[in-house]
């Protein structure tokens, strides 16, 4: 119960601050004028449209989740202020708790405005793509299904988000906000390339220790390649609920519960004073 008033607390200031409201109106924005930019992909172009929107909407979130986590665990420690939250009757894993399901609150609010916006953008890009290259009218059920087929692809980019998010709360718990967004950031880069690196290792074009380091950051880094369903996706495939969605629903879920017992340790003995 005091995780969730924490929670709470955390997701309005979330929504409140100025990052939310950029992030918000900067991607909106590209989410609405790629509607109209002609792609040049001989009729295809809502399949870039896909694409780009997935990535759009990813981000962005992932970029108020690093800053959000920095300003709310970091800053607060910095300040002082969590020791007049820790002096109440909460504990120091309440309080991570607390933050971290705020957090994911404000995320969350911003990724469901964004995939409205980027839902209603397919529904009318179909028409509109239709009409200018055919001249046809767009039947619903076909409406329908491209907005369908993206779901799977906003759920797995919001699951990348939410272990992104626990790694930074970690994070934050010893180092400021700076040094919090370069690692976090350098891991979604390397959680994407690892296994383009073992891929590469395993034909023998590195040497032992490139070989080695590609290896330690696949097994040690999480595999967020497995989270970017936007280049399947704008390719017509249809996702797999039980198949993929859900593992990797479970996936997410070990992760960042791992990431934040990371936390719970160097949280548990950090000086407040």
């Amino acid at each position: 119960m005091k995780s969730i008033t924490i929670a709470l607390a955390t997701a309005k200031e979330t929504i409140r601050q100025p990052s939310f409201f950029v992030m918000a109106v900067i991607a909106g924005a590209l989410l609405i004028a790629t509607i109209f930019v002609p792609y040049f992909t001989f009729g295809e172009d809502i399949k870039m449209y896909k694409d780009t929107g997935l990535t759009t909407i990813s981000f962005a979130c992932m970029l108020l989740a690093l800053l959000t986590a920095s300003s709310t665990v970091a800053e607060e420690i910095e300040g002082k202020t969590a020791i007049t939250l820790l002096s109440k009757p909460i504990n120091r894993r309440q309080f991570i708790i607390g933050k971290f399901l705020g957090i994911e609150l404000g995320v969350l609010a911003l990724y469901v405005l964004l995939g409205t916006l980027f839902a209603g953008g397919l529904w009318y890009k179909y028409a509109y793509d239709l009409r200018e290259s055919a001249g046809g009218t767009a039947e619903t059920a076909k409406r329908l299904a491209q907005v369908l087929q993206v779901l799977p692809g906003l759920i797995l980019g919001f699951f990348e988000v939410t272990i992104l998010t626990s790694i930074s709360v970690a994070i934050s718990t010893r180092l400021p906000m700076l040094v919090n967004l370069v690692v976090c950031i350098l891991i979604f880069f390397l959680g994407h390339l690892s296994p383009v690196l073992v891929e590469v290792a395993q034909q023998g074009q590195m040497n032992e220790l490139m070989s080695f380091m590609a290896k330690l950051f696949a097994w040690i880094l999480p595999g967020l390649e497995f989270y970017n369903a936007g280049p399947s996706i704008s390719t017509g495939q249809i996702i797999p609920w039980y198949r993929y969605v859900l593992p990797a629903l479970g996936y997410c879920v070990l992760y960042s519960g791992a990431a934040l017992l990371f936390a719970f340790l160097l949280f548990e003995d950090r000086d407040l004073a």
